[in-house]
């Protein structure tokens, strides 16, 4: 039948047939998990260990709400599923993938993109589609920069050009922008212990500055849009008001001043309901966290 042609024969020279094709998700021929023939059970432990990563993407979650539909970027934000699995909620929100997977576990690293469990796989374009449609109720991107004006830098930054991927796409539709990093790149090292952070050894590069060479998503159009916007890290939490970042919370073990005031090129508001981040973030067990209703 005419639709059912993905690809006009005219463009096809020869078709190879190769059972044992290297796949890019870990170089294995195929993951049936993966490609969606197969399902982990519930028994199956999958479990992040406690380091700034699942940090990052404990605080994320607590940003999601019961119903809500997100989307997840690559890099520290990937846990997430993880972190949802963990604690029993995976079921109550939808998180999607820009490369077409719907709900399910986010792979990490190299296979970032090929979700395990997934409800449903998408062809990138009707992701997308469904994207600029407005359907994102949050998303969940890494940074690699951000000014004093709640600016954002991922496509160029050390005199690097990198490429901005989906991130205008989902960063411009989406009504509440969870943007999640740490507060510095280079050799950090931290670790957790006694519910508390400690930094064994700080980063060589601040990722707080005072301005971006370029803007890849602007804290001006989003005010101006009336977006919540929230910046998290593995010590510090910030949100973006009119006057600038806020400081909204910080990682019980962690010096204000020496960890991260003196870690930022520039001042953040310092909100004068200042707390310490959720103590549930720094245990080792389950959190025992429930899902908001998207009232709340």
């Amino acid at each position: 039948h005419p639709k059912s042609v993905r690809i006009p024969g005219y463009l096809v020279d020869i078709v190879v047939v190769d059972a044992d094709q290297t796949q890019l998700y870990g170089g294995a021929p195929v993951n049936r998990f993966i490609s969606g023939d197969f399902t982990l059970d519930d028994s199956t432990q999958l479990t992040l260990p406690l380091n700034q990563r699942k940090l990052v993407a404990r605080r994320a979650l607590f940003e999601m709400r019961k119903g809500a539909v997100g989307n997840v970027g690559v890099g520290i934000a990937d846990g997430i599923g993880l972190v949802a699995r963990e604690e029993g909620c995976a079921d109550d929100f939808v998180l999607t993938v820009e490369t077409g997977p719907v709900g399910g576990i986010t792979s990490q690293g190299v296979a970032f993109g090929a979700n395990v469990n997934t409800r449903a796989i998408l062809d990138m374009t009707s992701q997308f589609d469904f994207y600029h449609g407005g359907g994102l109720d949050v998303c969940y991107l890494s940074f690699a920069e951000v000014d004093q004006h709640g600016n954002v830098g991922v496509h160029k930054f050390n005199g690097k050009i990198m490429g901005t991927g989906g991130f205008i796409d989902i960063s411009a539709t989406s009504q509440k922008i969870i943007f999640c990093g740490t507060l510095t790149a280079g050799s950090l090292k931290t670790e957790i212990t006694d519910g508390k952070l400690n930094i064994l050894q700080e980063g060589r590069v601040k990722k707080f500055v005072s301005e971006l060479p370029e803007i890849t998503f602007s804290g001006k159009i989003a005010l101006e849009r009336g977006l919540d916007v929230r910046y998290i890290t593995e010590r510090a939490v910030f949100t973006l008001k009119q006057d600038g970042l806020h400081l909204i919370e910080i990682a019980p073990g962690v010096d204000l001043q020496r960890d991260i005031l003196d870690k930022m090129d520039f001042s953040p508001v310092i909100s004068p309901d200042l707390k310490l981040m959720d103590t549930r973030l720094f245990t080792d067990s389950t959190m025992g966290f429930t899902l908001p209703d998207a009232t709340h």
